[in-house]
C-alpha cells in the first residue's frame, strides 16, 4: 500500500523537527509516550516538564473523535494522569464497530485557551493537487468541515503563498492572528510536501498571544517514498488500525515483502476463524474476500492477504507455512477451509509457486488432518496445468481433501463450494494443455491467413492514432482515441527480454507484418543488438544506452502512450508525471500495471499472459467488448470471462492499482464510446476514489450511450470492524462515498448494468451481449485458427514435453533455491555448525562433512603453505607482473603458472609415489634404491635451505598435530623412515612440507572413516592434494601483489651483472 497512517506522536515529532516558519510553535517536543511497560521515574527524567506543568493525556492508536468518546484527560497533574490511566490502560473499549485494547498513550502540556482561539486545519492529496482546508472554528464540535471550511487547491508543482492563504482561507480570522497563521500554514504545507504526507489534520490548532499550539493531529504518509525520506523519517513503525492487533506473523510477512521484488501481504482479521485464504493477486484477493462475505462468511474470515509478482518457490513456501501455522493452532468444531485462489496470472509461473505451497502442505499434513482442513484450489496462468497436477497429487498422497480447478471454473466458484453453497463437481472439466494450443494439430506447416483481423463493425485504417477532438489554439494537445493499431511500434525501457518475446509472439499470431517492438533502452550497457524469435526465425532488435538515441533512430515510433509497469512510485511523483503527460497530450497507463491489449493488433509487455491463455481467450483477433480495470491479474480474468460469454475482447486496459493512475476509468470509457468497433463496455472498479461516479454522470448526460457493465470490488470492507488496506495502494475508502457498496448502488441507479456480486458478472455480460446480438448490433464472425508459434525450448522443458542431456553436471553446489547449498548443506547451517574454511573445503572438494580434526588439519595446511618468501619462482613471477602494472588476477595467474613438480606441485606426486611403494610392500630402503636405480627423484624429499640440522618448523607443527589426532599414520611413518635413509646420505634430503602434506593427507583420506579405499585413491589421482598448495599459496601471492602496489615499486628490470651472457664462439668472433 502507499498511504499509511502514523501515530500522533510521530507526526508531531516530524512537525517540531522540520517545520520552517516564522510563527512561534510552542511546546516543541513536549510529547511523552506511555505504555504498560513505562518506567515513570525514567520518563520524568527524560521529560522533567511532566513534574511542573498541567497535563493532557490521550490514547495514540489512530482513534478518531477521542474527546467525544471520553478518551482525553484534561488539565491534570502527573498523579492525576497516572490515576486516569489506571482506569483505561490495557482495558478493552469499543470505537464504532471496533473493539480493542488501549495500549499506547501520549502525554502533553495542557494549553489554557479560549474557544475563539481554536481553528481547524487540514491538508490532503487529490489527483489534481493538494487541498488546504481551514475553518475559523475548531475543536470537538467542528462538525462537517467539508461543507463549512474554506478550501484552497494547490495544483501539482505549484507553491502556496502567504497572500493566497490570507485572501482565500483566513477571511474570518482576526487581523492580529492572520500573519502568524499564514506563516504557519505555509510552513506546514512545505513540510507536508517535503516529507511526502498524503493527509495531515490538526484539530484544533490553537493560536494565542504566546504562539501556535498543535493540540490534536492525525496524519498519513506515502510509505513508497521511504527511499527518498529515509534520512528524515528514520525507522518508522506504522500502527495497525484500532481494533486489530499487530501480530508477529504480519511483521514476518512484511519483512519478507520488503526483501522481495514480489508482493507478499498478510492481515489477520480473526485468528479463530475457520475460513482462511491464500490468494494470488491484489485484485483477486479483494474479490475472494467479497465473495466470502457475500456468502455469509465475514464472521469466520480469518485473514486477508495476497502473494503476487512472481514470488520464488522459497518465498511462497515461507508465506504458505505462515498461513498453515496460524490456521492449525486452534481447532474449530466445523473444521476449517483453506481457499487457494487467484485470477489468471500474466507472468507468474504457477507451477513454481505451487511447489512452495505443496512443500508447506507436506510439512503440515499432520496438523492439517487433525484440524479437519479442506483445501479448494482455483488458478490459471503460465504452467498452471502442472501446478494443479502437483496440488492434486499432494492431496492423494497426504489424504488431505484438496479440490483442484482451473480456468474452466469461474474464479470465485470455489468459495461457494468451500462454504457449502455450491456442489463440488466429482470430476471437473480438464483444461487443454499448454502444448495443445501451440502445436499445429492439423499437421499442416503452413500458416493460415487470418480472415478476422478487424472489428465486426469495422475500424479505422491501420496506423491512425486519431485524436479525440480537434485541437484549439492555446490548449494542450488532445489525447488519441485509438491508442493501438496493427502498425503500432514501441520502445521498451529495461532489459525485459521475456516481455518483449511475448509481445513478438503475440504480433506473430495476430499476423502482423512487422514486430511491434522497434527498440529497447538499457542504460547499463553500450549500444548493441539483442536476439529474439519472430515465429520460426531469429531476429535482432537494437538496444540503446539512452532514450534520446532510440527515438532519433526510430522516428516511426510515435510516443502518444506510455505504460509504466513499475510499482512503488510515490504518489507525488505520479501526479507530476500525469501533469507533464496532460500538457503533451500523452496517455499514461499505470503505474503498477501489467499494461493493456488490443486483440489482433498490439499488447503491452506481459499483458494477457502466455500464448496458451492468449489463444484460449481468443486475444489474437478482435471481439466487440472493451474493458478497463485497475488490476492486471483481474484484467486477464476479464479476458477469460469475456471470451467465454461473448465474441471476445476488442481492447482491454489495466490502469493500475495506485491511488492516482496515469489515466482514469472515464478517459478509457470515453475512448471506447467513440470507437465504432466497441459495442459494449465492461468496467471493473474497486473501493477507493470517486472515479466511478464520473461514469454515472456520463450515462445520465448521454455522453455514454453504449451498454456498460460495471462492478466495483471491495464490498467486504464495510463489513469489517476495522479498516483493512487491500492489495492495491488505492484500494482504501477515506469516506463513505468511496466504498464499493456506495459506488455499485450509484452505478445501478445511473443506468449501468450492475450484477449482485462478482460471481454473477459473467452472467450479466452474457445477457447484455446476447441482447445486442438479438438486436443485430453485433454479428458474430466465423472463427479462423491463428498461426502456430513454435514453443520455446525452455518452456517446453518446463512443461515436461522434451528432454535433453545437460551440458554441465555438478554435485557440489546449488544456488537455485532461496538458500545456497554446499553439497546439500544450507549455508546457514554451515555457519551455525561453525565448520570453518576446512569444513567448507571438505563439502566442496570431497562432498563430505569431515571430522573436526580433519577440518583443522586442512586449515593448518593452508596456513603453512600460504607463503615462503619473495625468492621462490611463483612469488617472483607475481612481483614482476605487479611491477609491470598488471592487475591482481593477471599477477596471481603468473605466479600460479609456475606451480608444478619442481615448485609446489609435489603433493600429488609424493602421495602417489609413497602410496605405491607402501602398498606394494617395498621396504623403505628398497624404495630408495629402486628410485635411484631408475634415475628418478623422490617427490617430497629435499629442500634447498632446510636440513636435518635446520628443520622446517612448518613440518614439525604439522607432524605434532597429525600424531596427536589422526587415527593412523602408516604412510607418514613409512615416509619418515625413508627420510632417515635419505638424510644419512645428505642432510638436506628431508621430508619437506609438500611431501609431508601429501602423505599425511593420504592417511587422513584412508583412516577418517568418510571414504572407501577406492575413493581415497581417486582423490589423490585427480590432483586434489595439489589444490591445497594452490589455494594456500594464492594467499601469499596476493599478499606480494598488494605489497608491491603499496610500496609503489616501479617496473622491474633484471640487472646485467646477474646474467651470464654466453654467446656462440663463431658469433663472438
Amino acid at each position: 500500500m502507499s498511504a499509511k497512517a502514523i501515530s500522533e506522536l510521530t507526526g508531531k515529532e516530524f512537525l517540531y523537527k522540520y517545520i520552517c516558519t516564522s510563527a512561534a510553535v510552542q511546546n516543541r517536543f513536549k510529547c511523552a509516550s506511555v505504555t504498560a511497560a513505562t518506567d515513570w521515574d525514567r520518563l520524568c527524567q527524560d521529560h522533567p516538564w511532566l513534574l511542573t506543568e498541567r497535563l493532557v493525556v490521550k490514547p495514540d492508536q489512530l482513534i478518531k473523535r477521542r474527546g467525544k468518546l471520553g478518551l482525553v484527560g484534561v488539565n491534570l497533574d502527573l498523579r492525576g494522569v497516572q490515576d486516569w490511566l489506571k482506569l483505561r490502560l490495557l482495558k478493552e473499549t469499543t470505537v464504532g464497530k471496533a473493539k480493542g485494547i488501549l495500549k499506547n498513550f501520549v502525554i502533553e502540556p495542557f494549553v489554557p485557551h479560549n474557544q475563539d482561539e481554536e481553528f481547524y486545519l487540514c491538508i490532503y492529496a487529490t489527483r489534481e493537487g493538494d487541498y488546504v482546508l481551514f475553518h475559523h472554528e475548531g475543536g470537538v464540535d467542528v462538525g462537517d468541515v467539508d461543507a463549512k471550511a474554506q478550501k484552497l487547491l494547490v495544483g501539482v508543482d505549484d507553491k502556496l503563498s502567504d497572500d493566497a492563504v490570507k485572501s482565500r482561507l483566513l477571511t474570518h480570522v482576526s487581523p492580529d492572528k492572520k500573519e502568524v497563521l499564514a506563516s504557519f500554514i505555509v510552513g506546514l504545507f512545505n513540510l507536508y510536501e517535503d516529507l511526502y504526507f498524503t493527509y495531515l489534520e490538526i484539530n484544533p490548532i490553537v493560536v494565542t498571544k504566546n504562539g501556535v499550539f498543535v493540540l490534536d493531529m492525525a496524519a498519513k504518509i506515502d510509505a513508497t517514498a521511504d527511499y527518498i525520506c529515509k534520512a528524515k523519517w528514520g525507522d518508522l513503525e506504522f500502527p495497525p488500525p484500532f481494533g486489530r492487533e499487530a501480530y508477529p506473523e504480519e511483521a514476518y510477512i512484511a519483512d519478507l515483502d520488503a526483501k522481495s521484488g514480489a508482493s507478499l501481504k498478510l492481515t489477520l482479521l480473526n485468528p479463530q476463524g475457520r475460513i482462511w485464504t491464500m490468494v494470488a493477486g491484489g485484485g483477486a484477493s479483494v474479490v475472494y474476500s467479497d465473495t466470502i462475505c457475500d456468502l455469509g462468511g465475514v464472521e469466520e474470515l480469518a485473514n486477508y492477504g495476497e502473494y503476487s509478482g512472481a514470488p520464488s518457490e522459497q518465498q511462497t513456501y515461507d508465506y504458505a507455512k505462515t498461513i498453515l501455522s496460524l490456521m492449525t493452532r486452534e481447532k474449530h468444531p466445523e473444521g476449517k477451509v483453506l481457499i487457494i485462489g487467484g485470477s489468471i496470472a500474466n507472468f507468474t509461473n504457477v507451477a513454481a509457486t505451487f511447489k512452495g505451497i505443496v512443500r508447506a502442505i507436506k510439512d503440515y499434513q499432520v496438523p492439517l488432518k487433525e484440524h479437519e482442513v479442506s483445501i479448494f484450489v482455483r488458478r490459471g496462468g503460465p504452467n498452471y496445468q502442472e501446478g494443479l497436477r502437483v496440488m492434486g497429487e499432494v492431496g492423494k498422497t497426504t489424504g488431505i481433501p484438496i479440490h483442484v480447478f482451473g480456468t474452466e471454473t469461474h474464479m470465485t466458484a470455489i468459495v461457494g463450494m468451500a462454504l457449502g453453497h455450491r456442489p463440488i463437481p466429482n470430476q471437473p472439466p480438464v483444461a487443454a494443455h499448454t502444448a495443445n494450443f501451440l502445436l499445429n494439430s492439423s499437421g499442416s506447416s503452413s500458416t493460415p491467413v487470418g480472415s478476422r483481423t478487424s472489428s465486426f463493425s469495422g475500424q479505422r485504417p491501420a496506423g491512425t492514432a486519431s485524436p479525440s477532438k480537434k485541437l484549439k489554439p492555446g490548449l494542450p494537445p488532445a489525447k488519441v482515441t485509438t491508442m493501438f493499431s496493427k502498425d503500432t511500434k514501441s520502445i521498451v525501457w529495461g532489459m525485459q527480454t521475456r516481455a518483449v518475446q511475448g509481445m513478438l509472439d503475440f504480433d506473430y499470431i495476430c499476423s502482423r507484418e512487422e514486430p511491434s517492438v522497434a527498440a529497447m533502452v538499457y542504460p547499463f550497457t553500450g549500444d548493441h543488438k539483442q536476439k529474439f524469435y519472430w515465429g520460426h526465425k531469429e531476429i535482432l532488435l537494437p538496444v540503446y544506452k539512452n532514450m534520446g538515441d532510440a527515438m532519433k533512430k526510430h522516428p516511426e515510433v510515435d510516443i502518444h502512450t506510455i505504460a509504466i509497469i513499475a510499482e512503488g512510485i510515490p504518489e507525488a511523483q505520479t501526479r507530476k508525471l500525469i501533469k507533464r503527460a496532460d500538457e503533451r497530450g500523452v496517455t499514461i497507463i499505470g503505474p503498477a500495471t501489467v499494461g493493456g491489449i488490443k486483440p489482433g493488433c498490439f499488447k503491452i509487455g506481459n499483458t494477457g499472459g502466455m500464448l496458451d491463455n492468449i489463444l484460449a481467450s481468443k486475444l489474437y483477433r478482435p471481439g466487440s467488448v472493451a474493458y478497463v480495470s485497475r488490476s492486471g491479474g483481474m484484467s486477464n480474468e476479464l479476458n477469460n470471462i469475456i471470451s467465454r460469454t461473448t465474441d471476445g475482447v476488442y481492447e482491454g486496459v489495466a490502469i493500475g492499482g495506485d491511488r492516482y493512475p496515469g489515466s482514469t476509468f472515464m478517459e478509457h470509457v470515453l475512448r471506447y464510446q467513440d470507437t465504432p468497433g466497441v459495442k459494449m463496455i465492461v468496467v471493473l472498479g474497486e473501493i477507493g476514489g470517486t472515479e466511478e461516479y464520473k461514469i454515472c454522470q456520463g450515462i445520465r448526460k448521454g455522453r455514454i450511450t453504449k451498454p456498460l457493465v460495471c462492478w466495483c470490488i471491495g464490498t467486504c470492507a464495510t463489513m469489517f470492524s476495522s479498516e483493512v488496506q487491500f492489495g492495491h495502494a488505492g484500494a482504501c475508502a477515506n469516506q463513505a462515498s468511496e466504498t464499493a457498496v456506495a459506488k455499485n448502488k450509484a452505478l445501478m441507479e445511473g443506468g449501468a448494468f450492475v450484477p449482485k456480486s462478482f460471481d454473477e458478472l459473467g452472467d450479466v455480460i452474457k445477457k447484455v451481449y446476447e441482447d445486442l446480438v438479438a438486436k443485430g448490433v453485433i454479428v458474430p464472425a466465423e472463427e479462423v485458427p491463428p498461426p502456430t508459434v513454435p514453443m520455446d525450448y525452455s518452456w517446453a522443458r518446463e512443461l515436461g514435453m522434451i528432454r535433453k542431456p545437460a551440458s554441465f553436471m555438478t554435485s557440489i553446489c546449488d544456488e537455485r533455491g532461496q538458500e545456497l547449498l554446499y553439497a546439500g548443506m544450507p549455508i546457514t547451517e554451515v555457519f551455525k555448525e561453525e565448520m570453518g574454511l576446512g569444513g567448507v573445503l571438505g563439502l566442496l572438494w570431497f562432498q563430505r562433512r569431515l571430522p573436526r580434526y580433519a577440518c583443522q588439519f586442512i586449515e593448518m595446511c593452508l596456513m603453512v603453505t600460504a607463503d615462503h618468501g619473495p625468492a621462490v619462482s611463483g612469488a617472483h613471477n607475481t612481483i614482476v607482473c605487479a611491477r609491470a602494472g598488471k592487475d591482481l588476477i593477471s599477477s596471481l595467474t603468473s605466479g600460479l603458472l609456475t606451480i608444478g613438480d619442481r615448485f609446489g606441485g609435489a603433493l600429488d606426486a609424493a602421495a602417489k609415489q609413497f602410496s605405491k611403494a607402501f602398498d606394494s610392500g617395498l621396504l623403505p630402503m628398497e624404495f630408495v634404491n629402486k628410485m635411484k636405480k631408475e634415475g628418478r627423484l623422490i617427490m617430497g624429499i629435499g629442500h634447498r635451505v632446510k636440513s636435518i640440522n635446520n628443520p622446517d618448523m612448518r613440518v614439525q607443527i604439522l607432524k605434532d598435530f597429525v600424531k596427536q589426532n589422526f587415527a593412523s599414520t602408516h604412510l607418514l611413518d613409512y615416509a619418515l623412515d625413508v627420510e632417515k635413509i635419505t638424510t644419512s646420505k645428505k642432510p638436506n634430503l628431508i621430508l619437506n612440507v609438500d611431501g609431508f602434506i601429501g602423505v599425511a593427507f593420504v592417511d587422513l583420506l584412508r583412516t577418517c572413516g568418510g571414504f572407501t579405499r577406492d575413493e581415497a585413491d581417486e582423490f589423490v589421482e585427480v590432483g586434489a592434494l595439489n589444490g591445497i598448495f594452490v589455494l594456500g599459496r594464492s594467499m601469499g601471492f596476493i599478499g606480494h601483489y598488494l605489497d608491491q602496489k603499496r610500496l609503489k615499486q616501479g617496473l622491474y628490470r633484471h640487472p646485467w651483472d646477474d646474467i651470464s651472457y654466453v654467446l656462440p664462439e663463431h658469433m663472438s668472433m
